[in-house]
């Protein structure tokens, strides 16, 4: 019995099956422990709904016949005894009732109302028009839909959503105040979106004018800014500063081994499944841009940390990715922003200050040791994935030294 894992004594055990959710618990105990809860709060977890059980019974209610209402009124009743009643305890309850549902225990879902306001349901149109009609990436649709919605806020927040009313001064200051605070890169993704939007309004009639050309355009120059990347040296540091005695310091450091020795970008350490490696023949295939795949060598300390971290600290887990989360439920990654926020700790505990924070600072700095150390400007394009020479053009005017005695003297000697 499962339950016998969070709770020890007899006593509390039988008291928590004598209520019509008792029956129950065992099969949602031996769910927690697979989803990867700690003790702790799966202890809380089963104790609410034990709590939530009595009142059930005492109001002829069965397992069921449960629904949102019996939750609802169960947590706006007044506590006589013990903690008042949370919003955590009702998403705790919601979150059992769901496990009842796939159980097949209830028949309908219960899931609390979402109210859907004017400005998230235009959204929410909008992105199955690039779902399905332009087939976009999800990735790229739920940064669209970001960027449509700060537009729609600005100028839709406190009434009804009405295109028809926009002009080309708003896209146009929209665009200045969004993107005064933004790199060229970010400022690019919000009139990108906005292009797009602006197309979609007016294919299906919500605006007459072609307000997509009004859209102001962001310089776009290969190669205007020098890469930010780390030098080698605290590359080394940050590797050296993790803590590989902890199960969650072996996945970290397996993590910025990817980063370091194969410049893989955050997202694609996120994709990274149990079936990619090929252990046999030393390579891993990496899910890039566009759902391009590619296969590269593992060097032997890249292999040497996924593999301890997976035999000793990986959670056990029907997930396919290889990295996991440290805490339930366990899954792997929803986003690229938990890679980079691996990375911003490993910086602060090296003691490093770097104005950028993310992942792509290692990309950036296998790019530029590369090319020190002899690469060619299509050698490192292969190793980063790049589609077109352009994108690695950047790295060319990084290193000076080798540059330098390429320059003609002055005419007439020092001046």
């Amino acid at each position: 019995m499962t339950m016998k894992y969070f709770f020890s004594d007899q006593p509390t055990l039988s008291r928590f099956h004598i209520h019509p959710l008792g029956r129950y618990l065992d099969s949602y105990a031996a769910h927690l422990r697979d989803q990867g809860y700690d003790k702790n709060t799966a202890r809380v977890k089963i104790r609410t709904i034990a709590r939530f059980s009595p009142w059930l019974k005492r109001h002829g209610i069965s397992a069921m016949d449960l629904n949102l209402g019996h939750i609802q009124d169960y947590l706006s009743m007044k506590v006589r005894k013990g903690p008042r009643l949370t919003k955590e305890d009702g998403a705790v309850l919601r979150q059992f009732a769901e496990f009842l549902h796939a159980k097949g225990v209830i028949a309908e879902r219960i899931v609390p109302p979402v109210e859907t306001t004017a400005i998230q349901q235009m959204v929410d149109e909008y992105a199955l028009y690039l779902r399905s009609e332009r087939a976009l990436a999800s990735g790229t649709i739920a940064q669209y839909e970001s960027r449509v919605s700060q537009f729609l806020d600005a100028h839709f927040a406190h009434g009804v959503v009405d295109l028809s009313t926009l002009r080309a001064t708003d896209v146009i200051a929209f665009v200045a105040s969004a993107a005064a605070n933004l790199s060229r890169k970010g400022a690019k993704l919000v009139t990108s979106a906005l292009r797009s939007f602006l197309r979609y309004a007016r294919y299906h009639d919500y605006i007459d004018a072609d307000l997509a050309a009004s859209v102001p355009s962001v310089a776009n120059w290969a190669t205007v800014s020098i890469p930010r990347s780390l030098p080698r040296e605290q590359v080394e540091l940050v590797l050296a500063c993790v803590d590989r005695r902890t199960t969650i310091g072996q996945r970290d450091y397996a993590i910025l081994l990817l980063l370091a020795r194969l410049g893989l970008r955050a997202g694609e350490v996120v994709s990274l499944r149990l079936e990619d490696i090929d252990w046999r023949a030393g390579c891993i295939t990496v899910h890039g841009k566009g759902s391009h795949l590619a296969q590269m060598p593992m060097p032997p300390d890249v292999g040497e940390a996924i593999a301890l971290y997976l035999r000793n600290s990986r959670p056990k887990s029907s997930s396919r990715a290889v990295f996991l989360t440290a805490n339930g439920p366990i899954t792997g990654f929803a986003r690229a922003g938990a890679i980079s926020s691996i990375v911003s700790r490993a910086l602060q505990h090296a003691g490093i200050e770097t104005k950028r924070k993310g992942a792509h600072q290692f990309r950036h700095a296998l790019a530029i040791e590369l090319l020190r150390t002899g690469a060619s400007l299509p050698e490192i394009a292969e190793v980063l994935r790049h589609r077109t020479l352009q994108c690695t053009t950047m790295y060319a005017k990084v290193d000076f030294a080798s540059l330098r005695p390429l320059g003609l003297p002055w005419p007439g000697g020092v001046q």
